[in-house]
C-alpha cells in the first residue's frame, strides 16, 4: 500500500542534490571592499533569513536597510515577500506594530545595526505595551567584532542586544548560519505567545553576505503555547460572580489581542454584568448595549460605580495608571484579574489572580457560571452614563464634541483608526464608538508621538479592502511626516486628519493648569496642504462645519489623502479626584 506522506516527504534525488548544493558563487565585494563584507552572487545567509520567514507563514515584512543589513534586503529580492520601506526605523515599527495587531500574526521588521536599530526602540516600546506581535530582525557588526571583540566598525555598540532586553519579550543572538531558521522560529513563537509582544533577533555582517551550502529553509513549527487558566482557580471565580449582587466587568486591551469580544459579551450577559472597556479594550464590548459603560473612565462617576461592584471582574488589564483614572481607584469588594502578563498580575491592586490567557479564561468562566437575573442592571449603566453626559454638558465642549462626532460619522464602520497623543485622541480614548473590535488603535500604551500615521500606513498594508484612519495633531504630524513618501510610493489608502493648534497642544494645557503658562510648546509648522502636494498626496483645509463631508470624500477615494483641521481643542476637566 501506498501512504500520501510517503509521497511527500522522500524527496527526489534531483531535489536532494539541488538543496545540498546550491548554485555556484562569484564572490564580489561591496563599495568598501573588506573580507568581512565579501558578498556572493548564490544563496546567502540573508536567503536563510527570508527563507524562514516564509516558511513561518509571513507574507509582508517592513524595515529600511543599511550597510550591516545588506544581505538580508539583497535576499528579498529572490523571494516572494512584500517589502513596505519607511523612511525612519521608528516609523517602520510603528507600521509592524499595526499590522501585528490587525492581522494577530508577527510583523517581521527589518533593521541595521546600531542607530538604525535604536531608532526603532520608541515603536518596540509602544508594541510591548500594547502586546502587539513585532519580529524585529537587526544586522550586527560582524562577528569578530561582537562580545567587545575588535572595535571601530560602523554603527558599532558595545552590546547592541542590552539596549532591547528591556524593552522586548526575548532576545535572540545569531553567530553562525545554521542558527539562524532556529533562532527566527523561537522569537517568532515567543512573539506570538500570550501576551504577544516585540521580540529581537541580530545577525552579523558576516554570517548574513556569506554564501551558504546549507538546505533551502521549508516549512517549521513555531506554533505558540497556550496559557489557560488554572480550573481550581476559574471555579472559585465562577462561584464568586454567580453569587454576587452588583457584579461589574473591566475589559482591557487583552480581550482584544485574544479575540474573545464575543465570549466577553456572552458572560457579560449570562451575569447581568456591567461593562466598561479601557483604553486599549476600545471596542471589545458594544458600544450601545444596555450593559455598556463605554469608556469614561477618567470620570468619578465611572470610577465610584466600579468601586461600588461586590465582585469585579479584571480581564486582559493591569489596571494600570489611564484605567485606574490615575490610580485613584479604590475597589472595596472582590477582584478576580484575569492577565496573561505575569509581571501585571495583581501588580496594583489585591485579586483572586488568574495567570491565564482572556478567551480560554472567559470560555472556562462561560462553561461554569450560574446565570443571574438583574433586571435592574441596565438602569444603573443607564444612570451613570446620564451623570457622565450631563458633566460633560456642563463644560461647554461643543466644538471638541462636534469634531468627534463628525470623525465617528465619515468613517466606515469597521474601518480602522489610528489615533497618535492628540487631544481629540483622549477625547476619543473616552468618547468614541469604536464599533468594532480591534478597529481603534493609539499609542496610550507607551504614550509616544508619532504613532497614527505610520501605524494607519502597516494597517493599510495588512488589509487593502478598507480605507483606514490616522489622527494626529500638528506636533505629532512632524514626526512622521516623511511617511507621506511612503504612503505615495505604495499607494496606501490611509486618510490623515491633522489637527492644527499650532503646537503641542495638551501639554500646553498641562502646562497651563500647573505653572500658569506653558515653555516650549509653540510650533513653528509648514502649509501641511500644499507640504502633501508635493508629496504626490491630495490635500484639503477644512473646518468644523465642513469637516464630515470633506473627510468622507477622502475615505472614499484610493489612495493616501490629508484632511487639515485648524482648531484649538480642550480636554474636559479633570475627574480623578473626589
Amino acid at each position: 500500500m501506498t501512504h500520501d506522506h510517503d509521497l511527500v516527504l522522500r524527496p527526489t534525488t534531483a531535489q536532494t542534490e539541488a538543496a545540498l548544493n546550491p548554485p555556484a558563487r562569484r564572490p564580489a565585494t561591496t563599495p568598501h571592499g573588506g573580507a568581512s563584507r565579501r558578498v556572493t552572487t548564490g544563496r546567502t545567509g540573508g536567503d536563510l533569513v527570508v527563507e524562514t520567514l516564509a516558511g513561518l507563514g509571513a507574507t509582508t515584512v517592513f524595515g529600511l536597510p543599511g550597510q550591516h543589513a545588506l544581505g538580508m534586503f539583497d535576499a528579498l529580492r529572490r523571494s516572494d515577500l512584500r517589502y513596505v520601506g519607511l523612511r525612519v526605523e521608528n516609523n517602520a515599527g510603528f507600521a509592524a506594530d499595526a499590522y501585528g495587531r490587525i492581522t494577530g500574526e508577527a510583523a517581521p521588521l527589518l533593521l541595521s545595526t546600531g542607530p538604525g536599530a535604536l531608532t526603532s526602540l520608541a515603536a518596540l516600546q509602544e508594541a510591548a505595551a500594547a502586546s502587539a506581535p513585532v519580529l524585529a530582525i537587526s544586522s550586527q557588526v560582524p562577528t569578530a567584532g561582537l562580545g567587545g571583540g575588535r572595535h571601530g566598525y560602523l554603527h558599532e555598540l558595545p552590546d547592541q542586544s542590552a539596549s532591547f532586553r528591556g524593552v522586548v519579550k526575548s532576545v535572540h543572538t545569531v553567530r553562525t548560519q545554521s542558527q539562524i531558521p532556529s533562532a527566527i522560529a523561537q522569537a517568532w513563537k515567543s512573539a506570538l505567545t500570550v501576551p504577544h509582544g516585540p521580540v529581537w533577533v541580530e545577525i552579523p555582517q558576516d554570517v548574513l553576505l556569506a554564501g551558504t551550502r546549507l538546505p533551502v529553509v521549508t516549512a517549521l513549527d513555531a506554533t505558540p503555547d497556550e496559557l489557560p487558566p488554572r480550573p481550581e482557580l476559574t471555579a472559585v471565580a465562577a462561584h464568586l460572580l454567580s453569587g454576587a449582587d452588583r457584579p461589574a466587568i473591566i475589559a482591557g486591551g487583552g480581550v482584544v489581542r485574544s479575540d474573545a469580544s464575543g465570549k466577553l459579551l456572552a458572560l457579560a450577559e449570562k451575569l447581568n454584568a456591567p461593562v466598561v472597556t479601557t483604553f486599549g479594550g476600545k471596542g471589545a464590548f458594544p458600544w450601545g448595549h444596555p450593559l455598556s459603560l463605554q469608556s469614561w473612565l477618567e470620570d468619578r462617576h465611572t470610577t465610584d460605580f466600579l468601586e461600588d461592584a461586590d465582585v469585579l471582574l479584571v480581564v486582559g488589564s493591569g489596571l494600570g495608571e489611564l484605567s485606574s483614572n490615575y490610580h485613584t481607584f479604590q475597589p472595596r469588594g472582590r477582584v478576580i484579574q484575569i492577565e496573561a502578563d505575569l509581571g501585571k498580575l495583581e501588580s496594583n491592586h489585591p485579586a483572586l489572580g488568574i495567570h491565564a490567557d482572556a478567551r480560554l479564561a472567559l470560555q472556562a468562566l462561560l462553561e461554569t457560571v450560574e446565570a443571574r437575573v438583574d433586571e435592574g442592571a441596565p438602569e444603573r449603566v443607564r444612570a451613570l452614563l446620564a451623570k457622565v453626559a450631563e458633566r460633560i454638558a456642563s463644560q461647554d465642549l461643543t466644538l471638541e464634541q462636534q469634531v468627534l462626532a463628525s470623525v465617528r460619522r465619515a468613517l466606515p464602520d469597521g474601518s480602522p483608526s489610528f489615533w497618535d497623543m492628540t487631544i481629540l485622541a483622549y477625547w476619543a480614548w473616552s468618547a468614541f464608538d469604536a464599533k468594532a473590535p480591534n478597529t481603534m488603535h493609539s499609542a496610550q500604551g507607551a504614550g509616544g508621538l508619532g504613532y497614527g500615521f505610520p501605524a494607519a500606513l502597516g494597517a493599510a498594508a495588512a488589509d487593502p479592502t478598507r480605507p483606514v484612519l490616522a489622527v494626529s495633531g500638528d506636533g505629532g504630524a512632524l514626526y512622521s511626516i516623511a511617511e507621506l513618501a511612503t504612503a505615495r510610493q505604495y499607494g496606501l489608502d490611509v486618510t490623515w486628519l491633522i489637527v492644527d493648534d499650532g503646537g503641542y497642544g495638551i501639554l500646553r494645557e498641562y502646562m497651563t493648569d500647573a505653572f500658569g503658562q506653558a515653555t516650549a510648546t509653540e510650533l513653528t509648522r509648514p502649509d501641511y496642504v500644499a507640504l502633501a502636494e508635493s508629496f504626490g498626496v491630495p490635500g484639503v483645509r477644512t473646518t468644523p462645519e465642513t469637516l464630515e463631508a470633506d473627510l468622507a470624500k477622502a475615505l472614499a477615494e484610493p489612495g493616501p489623502s490629508v484632511v487639515v483641521l485648524p482648531a484649538l481643542l480642550r480636554m474636559f476637566a479633570p475627574t480623578h479626584l473626589s
